[in-house]
């Protein structure tokens, strides 16, 4: 099946198999070939290119609710790590032509460069009501083989996510110094962290040093730092007893800690709460969210399939402090028996929405508090933008 604008004599027959035996038909986009993962859908209206390239995304095949991906191209500025991390794209009309001065190429060209396997011209919005009412499950992309029965077999064999360790495969090498500046010194334990996180940092004048998910605990400290950041990526954190261990030593430090998504998910697990996969998954950019210490609503961006179970949160170790209005699944904690807070949710959104940046200052009046080192009180998505 294709849909107005595609043109399938330039765009070769592509199929998109489902583990449970769903088939579709469309047209493949980007780089022909084949590939698998777990198939989740994004609601964003805008910014396809840094969801492509979140780490926390490594492994699965994003389809995309919003019809028309593409047309405003492709640019090295909007990549939230050096190369795509997702394993497939899925959307209802793709682009080939784009308008935008500041896009040196078209997605399509970006998709065959990085050699990124995509189809298109099929019913996204079915697809999602599918997955909506079956959960998330495998799936696989090919434009090489299409036997539908070869198809759904490989999808039934693709590793299942769930207890599937992940952060290694994305997480920096070497240690490397992001930022220098006059602020506090802060350690980022990478699981597949978002350049645009370490930007947050940078716009605050804080000086930045990148650690290895693998870095232990006495390396980071004696580097002196003032915070420790624990970040978001990918796969299941139930999968990483040894990191867990790791976030329960620095929790007796005195250090201040701050979490994003998995390592919200990894300070929980240490804290001894429990964490579960999700049916479907939170991933988009309009996830309404409520702070329960100010009472206000924020508009956040998600993108994660594991969450912690608000039932094992106990009263005496934490407080709950962010709820999803959408679910009333937990979003955010903090700490009582030391400095720390954690999020499951992205307060550094690039494109946006930029609701929750004051989380970046919670986190720097910590450090001021505990630390006692000057730290400054606000940052704006301009300062981070200019940070870049």
């Amino acid at each position: 099946m294709s849909l107005p604008g595609e043109n399938v004599l330039e765009n070769p027959l592509c199929k998109l198999a489902l583990a449970d035996g769903t088939v579709v038909t469309g047209s493949a986009v980007g780089f022909h070939g084949e590939t698998g993962g777990e198939l989740c859908f994004n609601t964003s209206m805008t910014g396809y290119q840094e969801i492509f390239s979140d780490p926390s995304y490594h492994g699965q095949i994003m389809m995309m609710t919003y019809p028309h991906i593409g047309n405003y191209g492709a640019s090295d500025d909007d990549m939230e790590a050096l190369k795509p991390m997702v394993s497939g794209v899925v959307v209802r009309s793709f682009s080939h032509r784009f308008s935008n001065q500041h896009r040196s190429q078209s997605l399509d060209d970006f998709m065959k460069l990085h050699q990124l396997v995509g189809i298109s011209g099929i019913d996204t919005r079915a697809l999602v009501l599918h997955i909506r009412e079956k959960g998330v499950m495998n799936a696989v992309i090919s434009s090489v083989d299409l036997d539908d029965d070869s198809l759904v077999s490989k999808a039934r064999n693709w590793p299942s996510m769930d207890g599937l360790e992940l952060a290694s495969r994305v997480t920096v090498e070497k240690t490397y110094d992001f930022a220098t500046g006059e602020g506090p010194r802060i350690a980022v334990y990478d699981f597949g962290v978002k350049q645009n996180i370490l930007k947050s940092f940078k716009a605050k004048g804080c000086s930045v040093r990148v650690f290895s998910a693998s870095t232990n605990l006495e390396t980071v400290l004696s580097w002196n730092p003032d915070g420790i950041f624990f970040s978001n990526g990918p796969g299941d954190p139930r999968a990483m007893p040894e990191t867990v261990l790791l976030v329960q030593q620095a929790m007796k430090t005195e250090i201040p800690l701050f979490g994003i998504c998995l390592g919200h998910q990894l300070l929980c697990l240490a804290a001894g709460f429990e964490v579960y996969k999700m049916f479907v998954g939170h991933r988009g950019a309009n996830h309404p969210v409520q702070n329960l210490v100010s009472r206000k609503v924020e508009v956040s961006t998600q993108n994660h399939g594991f969450a912690v179970d608000k039932k094992s949160l106990r009263d005496d170790v934490a407080e709950l402090t962010h709820i999803n209005l959408n679910d009333g699944t937990l979003e955010g904690v903090r700490f009582k028996n030391c400095t720390a807070f954690s999020v499951q949710y992205h307060p550094e959104a690039s494109p946006g929405p930029h609701d929750s940046h004051y989380l970046f200052n919670e986190f720097m009046r910590d450090i001021s508090e505990r630390r006692g080192v000057k730290a400054s009180n606000f940052v704006s998505p301009e300062m981070i933008y200019a940070a870049r």
